[in-house]
């Protein structure tokens, strides 16, 4: 089965531009019944699961790498950082599980300020959502911003959301 076939109940996105540049980008979808467990290995595991997604979506030409705790997305693996991200920060508590990562740099970061989020929600059904906070890009402030980055993020988020629904599913 194609991750495309997985349909997203509760899908649901924002997406808002401060006045210093900063991206707030969230995506969300319900899900009957948690995707990973509700412990620290849990929270790490939506993080992996991101990250191989977003090496999947870039077929090759985005790849992950670490650096002492740092990971880094470098186009072919080789070539320039395009975004640098700090060690996960793993949260488990009553909201839910939650795997964050503070973005420190890259060419598509205009500073190094923001994080990435993935999470998943205690109650049940629960949300599972891919979360872009106080992110400042390069491209922030041009049209090229709407038409590249977000909708990667977007895409990648789906894909993401798909297949953790899917492979749950068994």
């Amino acid at each position: 089965m194609r991750s495309t076939s997985v349909v997203l109940d509760g899908w649901r996105s924002s997406h808002h531009r401060g006045p210093d540049g900063g991206i707030d980008s969230d995506e969300c979808v319900r899900v009957a019944r948690p995707v990973v467990a509700r412990s620290p290995a849990g929270a790490l595991e939506l993080g992996r699961r991101y990250w191989h997604e977003v090496e999947r979506a870039g077929r090759g030409a985005v790849r992950l790498r670490t650096a002492g705790e740092e990971l880094r997305l470098r186009l072919l693996g080789v070539g320039p950082v395009l975004l640098r991200f700090g060690p996960p920060e793993v949260a488990v508590d009553d909201a839910g599980v939650r795997c964050r990562y503070p973005i420190r740099g890259g060419v598509l970061a205009r500073r190094p300020v923001g994080s990435i989020m993935l999470s998943q929600s205690a109650s049940e059904p629960c949300d599972l959502c891919a979360v872009v906070a106080g992110f400042v890009p390069r491209l922030g402030r041009t049209p090229l911003y709407g038409q590249l980055q977000r909708r990667v993020h977007v895409r990648i988020s789906r894909r993401f959301f798909r297949r953790l629904i899917r492979e749950a599913a068994g």
